[in-house]
């Protein structure tokens, strides 16, 4: 192997060449070892000895060409391996097998859609029914005497104020839904 390498440094194909046979099955081996299809395989042999030409005048003994062709064919293997990886479309990534527990498209159209409804319903109400109904919507536990302040409202007659105007939305909600399934 020491005359190939001297006289393929000296311009000699056919020592290249014989270079070439003698060591393509172990850089093949060394490559398929990284876990690479055939064709990933090929081209990554191939750029060994692309690799090897640009640096044949720094290799000084023929084990060092061997040992350098291994090295150069292995982090080729490697480095094709992992652009691989993180190439791979979303769907086979491991976590886009997890379970989307959010809602579908099809089920935030459907919120989107009720939420617009009953505010459509709502804006149907008096101004004192929307002003209570928003209170106590938003509030987490509204205060009674806080309310009562707010809209100039006896404490005892918010419970059934809202009541009513909870009915009154009810209805508002019941005649839209009856309209829209007409339609």
């Amino acid at each position: 192997m020491a005359d190939l390498l001297e006289a393929a440094r000296d311009g000699d194909h056919s020592s290249l060449a014989g270079l070439v046979d003698e060591l393509t099955p172990l850089l093949w081996q060394v490559a398929r070892a990284q876990g690479l299809d055939r064709d990933t395989s090929s081209d990554i042999v191939q750029t060994a000895w692309l690799k090897l030409l640009g640096a044949l005048d720094q290799i000084r003994s023929p084990m060092a060409l061997t040992s350098w062709l291994v090295t150069v064919t292995r982090r080729e293997a490697w480095r094709v391996r992992n652009a691989s990886r993180m190439e791979l479309p979303a769907k086979d990534v491991l976590f886009a097998e997890l379970p989307d527990h959010g809602p579908t498209p099809e089920e935030r159209r459907v919120e989107v859609e009720r939420t617009r409804q009953l505010w459509r319903a709502v804006s149907t109400l008096s101004d004192r029914c929307q002003r209570l109904l928003r209170i106590i919507a938003f509030t987490r536990r509204p205060d009674y005497d806080t309310v009562s302040a707010a809209l100039d409202m006896p404490r005892g007659s918010i419970g059934p104020t809202r009541g009513r105007c909870l009915a009154k939305l009810r209805d508002a909600l019941s005649a839209d839904f009856a309209e829209e399934s007409w339609q």
